[in-house]
């Protein structure tokens, strides 16, 4: 008996490593057009009694202004050309800064990880997933290919994902045509998009942009992401 539930568990975890990768190399070519959040998302508003449309255009990376490649680095992940994955600096800092209330520390690979490929929540079992995927999207796809999935499934307002779908709501133009600003802004609410609004900022994200706005110029503008 032992020796059969071994041998399931092993052919299920080999199952689960065949899948995952293929799965993985699917994605880095085809664009990514559901993730498990925007259908919670849909979910959650259908139960609320809301629209439950969900505002959500891929665009590829040469059709997203570079300034808002640099802003959500800035803003979300400033070691993400160097890091494989995991920004462990960060994740020290945040355990020092305030050991009443942590703040997270997640890098763009891993929520691209966790939007994709998982489901929204705190289990030991669905960190380990992302540990894993994030890996794997790292020796995949490259960081290339992880920022611009992240611009195109990144929560950037109520029902709306990607900076696409954003700059064409709020802004009324492609997100190719994004201004540093306009970017910023947009990054701005990426912490909390339910909560703050790209259309009608509040003074904390009017700050916040600002303040991301003088990171990118310090960061040295888009050279910072050219050969990643």
């Amino acid at each position: 008996m032992v020796r059969l539930i071994f041998s399931f568990l092993f052919k299920l975890f080999l199952y689960f490593l065949i899948i995952s990768v293929l799965w993985v190399i699917v994605l880095k070519v085809v664009p990514v057009w559901v993730t498990p959040h925007m259908i919670g998302r849909k979910i959650e508003a259908a139960r609320e009694g809301e629209k439950t449309k969900i505002y959500h255009d891929w665009e590829s990376y040469e059709n997203i202004s570079k300034e808002v490649a640099l802003a959500v680095v800035a803003s979300e992940d400033q070691n993400f050309p160097t890091h494989w994955g995991f920004d462990f600096d960060a994740m020290t800092d945040a355990l020092t800064e305030n050991r009443k209330r942590t703040r997270g520390a997640s890098t763009i690979s891993q929520q691209v990880a966790k939007n994709v490929f998982l489901w929204h929540g705190r289990s030991y079992i669905r960190k380990a997933l992302e540990a894993y995927f994030t890996l794997l999207i790292e020796l995949i796809w490259g960081k290339e290919r992880i920022l611009e999935v992240y611009l195109n499934v990144a929560e950037t307002g109520k029902m709306t994902f990607g900076v696409e779908a954003a700059s064409q709501r709020f802004y009324g133009k492609s997100a190719k045509k994004l201004t540093r600003l306009e970017a910023a802004r947009i990054a701005a609410v990426l912490p909390n998009p339910i909560r703050f609004s790209i259309k009608n900022p509040s003074s904390y994200v009017v700050g916040r942009a600002g303040k991301i706005s003088r990171q990118m110029r310090a960061l040295g503008g888009q050279s910072y992401i050219a050969n990643l």
